[in-house]
């Protein structure tokens, strides 16, 4: 087997690991933008990364008018506050929005962007420091901007190695007030992205590896995730398990399932990671005439069969929505267009997406 992986980002892990690690912030510069929404002034993140700063005489701006969901007016906006307070770094903290956010703005802050989902991404990017404070999307990890096109009614991606953090801290602490329903679907969307890696053409030795951990340590939460009842290690385990599927991704891209989700979110404003969790169950048996033995290899790393899965599954994220039969038919014919299909082992048709679509969130 051929196969390349690659894994840039530095990753400090542990309690009060931001604190303690002042002296990995100096060298980037004197002048530092955080990134980040509402959320951080109150998750500790955006005091400890003061802090730190303020040791390393290092200044700061914050710009937190990150909404969930960023869409392209936010990061070019961000990137021209970027470039009149002359940062040398940005410091991202918080779920995936801020985190993907901050890649575009560090894009932006630096070069001369017209239609950034076609701009070609040249080496100077600002560099970047992610601090999440949820354990879900892995963006501190990964060369991804997930951002909102409103002129295709989508979510799309920009990436290029350039978009890779150069440090991420994996802190727990800052997700102890996360409301339960965030918690949850964070973990799907982390779960997601390790089973839909195994099911790349891009899926390798490496990546199946760390996919299997990942499940491990996101199913070995599963207790807690389904009582709502989180100690501070089941917080840190839930921000590896997020890591490692991230660190997945980032070599293998997602399949269908993403595809899919990005309308659930669009139109109905579902949150990311419960449209992963809605989908996946009814997806993974459509893949068992497909890619037999990939769908076993997944079942192992889950330690349950399909239908456990899908029961597990079902209690996290309670009652499905229900949607027209026209709404999935829209849903269908614009994931099929979605370049994730391709990104799948085996060919998946549009009439096939609907039909997932319906076992899923149909009436």
């Amino acid at each position: 087997m051929n196969f390349t992986y690659y894994m840039p980002v530095r990753v400090v892990a542990g309690e009060d690991c931001v604190q303690k690690n002042a002296a990995l912030f100096a060298p980037f510069g004197t002048r530092a933008l955080i990134v980040t929404g509402k959320s951080s002034a109150k998750n500790g993140a955006l005091e400890d990364i003061f802090r730190v700063l303020r040791q390393n005489g290092q200044e700061f701006a914050v710009f937190n008018e990150i909404e969930a969901n960023p869409s392209v007016a936010t990061v070019q906006k961000g990137g021209l506050f970027a470039r009149s307070f002359g940062a040398d770094f940005i410091v991202a903290a918080g779920g995936g929005s801020p985190m993907d956010a901050a890649k575009a703005i560090a894009l932006c802050a630096r070069q001369d962007v017209a239609d950034i989902f076609s701009h070609p991404i040249g080496e100077d990017v600002l560099p970047m420091i992610h601090i999440p404070t949820t354990a879900g999307t892995g963006s501190e990890v990964t060369q991804y901007s997930i951002l909102t096109d409103d002129v295709s009614q989508t979510k799309r991606s920009i990436a290029a190695p350039q978009l890779f953090p150069k440090i991420a801290f994996l802190d727990g602490k800052y997700m102890e007030d996360l409301p339960q329903s965030v918690t949850v679907n964070t973990a799907l969307d982390a779960v997601s992205h390790a089973v839909e890696g195994m099911l790349s053409v891009r899926a390798n030795l490496f990546s199946d590896a760390l996919a299997r951990e990942s499940l491990r340590l996101l199913f070995g939460e599963y207790s807690a995730l389904r009582a709502g009842v989180y100690a501070r290690a089941d917080r840190q385990m839930l921000l590896y398990g997020a890591a490692l599927a991230g660190m997945v991704i980032a070599n293998t891209g997602t399949t269908p399932v993403h595809g899919m989700g990005y309308s659930l979110t669009y139109f109905r404003g579902v949150p990311h990671g419960r449209a992963n969790g809605l989908l996946l169950p009814a997806f993974l048996e459509a893949c068992k005439g497909k890619v037999p033995r990939r769908v076993s290899a997944i079942c192992e790393a889950l330690g349950m069969d399909l239908p456990a899965f899908s029961q597990k599954v079902d209690d996290l994220i309670g009652p499905r929505d229900v949607y027209s039969e026209a709404e999935l038919r829209d849903y269908a014919a614009r994931a099929a267009k979605n370049r994730n299909v391709k990104n799948y082992l085996a060919e998946f048709s549009e009439e096939e997406l609907f039909e997932v679509l319906c076992r899923s969130v149909g009436g």
